[in-house]
């Protein structure tokens, strides 16, 4: 795999964008704002297919900001726990750590996607940094096109990579360890972002999210592991996708693949060899082995790209303890999105990695 500076190379631009801003005690420039407290909650009650509900309380990380095409830019960072938030980075006994990107759902908020996926406990307990970074207008530019409310539908590419960059080079991430996960339209942009920058990315997952198609598609470039996990009753966007989705006077909602078609795109883009389905307890799992598939049967990138389809879910987070909003489904037991996701990441050429029990 190429290193970051390899990657970033690729896209030059990204870092002639970025200005870091310190936490707050720190800056030395009066005209900097000051970062954020932490957030005791979501701002953004109900409405959106993300679930935001306003009442998160999960144990805070410290609030982030980074400037990014002129915009400020907050995200939520959770340490390993043998790196305490006072001790400086360089100082660090540990080497590089693995680093996952976590993008809320639509309507959402940082802390809403913590507290429903209790990611920065199963995360930092395995030694990775998360970041939860926060949608412009509660939501992410997921699809290619342009509209009214994101007129420059590549602003949150940029943003993504000019904090992968500056997470590498702050707090000692390992570049060659870069994953993105994230629920419903957040799933939707860790997808776009595997999708258009491979070489970023050591492996996506989404939860409850899909491709974007039609005039705002989204098309994966490269080989990169991906797992797609789906509710087989999801009534807030269906299993089969949303090809005609309804008008939205805040922020059009995209219409989308399936969530098979999804990952058989990824898997086309890393020359996947055919597909093998297996029913599990609870959720069917469909696995294309990457680089089977090239001409001549040369093996190509590890990895795997795999869909799994959880029975009983609706739009929803498989193993979480925080109800989801009405009208969204029920929640699974069957599946622990969350172990599942990072036991992935850690193995994804593992035959078969475990349910995340």
């Amino acid at each position: 795999m190429r290193s970051f500076g390899e990657r970033s190379r690729r896209w030059p631009g990204v870092l002639a964008l970025v200005l870091v801003l310190p936490l707050a005690g720190c800056a030395t420039d009066s005209d900097r704002p000051d970062a954020a407290p932490p957030s005791s909650g979501s701002s953004a009650a109900g409405g959106g297919t993300g679930g935001g509900t306003g009442t998160a309380t999960a144990a805070p990380g410290t609030r982030e900001q980074l400037r990014v095409d002129g915009d400020v830019r907050q995200y939520l960072l959770h340490r390993p726990a043998s790196t305490p938030a006072s001790t400086p980075a360089s100082s660090a006994a540990d080497g590089p750590r693995p680093l996952v990107v976590a993008f809320h759902g639509r309507g959402a908020d940082a802390a809403e996607l913590r507290a429903k996926t209790r990611l920065e406990k199963a995360a930092t307990a395995r030694g990775m940094l998360v970041a939860f970074p926060e949608g412009l207008g509660h939501g992410w530019g997921a699809g290619t096109r342009a509209t009214k409310q994101r007129p420059d539908p590549e602003l949150d590419v940029r943003f993504t990579e000019a904090l992968v960059e500056h997470l590498v080079r702050t707090e000692r991430a390992d570049p060659e360890r870069v994953y993105v996960a994230g629920f419903s339209n957040g799933g939707s942009m860790a997808l776009r972002v595997a999708a258009e920058r491979p070489g970023l990315l050591a492996g996506a997952a989404s939860v409850s999210g899909q491709l974007p198609t039609g005039d705002a598609a989204v098309e994966p470039t490269g080989p990169v592991p991906v797992m797609v996990v789906y509710g087989a009753d999801d009534p807030v966007r269906p299993l089969a996708g949303l090809p005609s989705p309804p008008p939205d006077p805040e922020e059009p909602i995209l219409a989308t693949r399936s969530a098979r078609d999804t990952a058989a795109a990824f898997a086309a883009a890393g020359d996947a060899g055919e597909p093998v389905t297996r029913e599990g307890k609870g959720y069917d799992r469909t696995v294309w082995r990457l680089g089977t598939g090239a001409p001549g049967g040369d093996r190509g990138p590890d990895g795997t790209v795999r869909l799994l389809v959880v029975e009983d879910a609706g739009h929803t987070w498989p193993g979480s303890t925080v109800p989801p909003p009405e009208g969204f489904g029920p929640v699974s037991t069957a599946l622990d999105a969350t172990d599942t996701l990072l036991d992935f990441f850690a193995d994804p050429d593992s035959p078969d990695p475990g349910p995340g029990h």
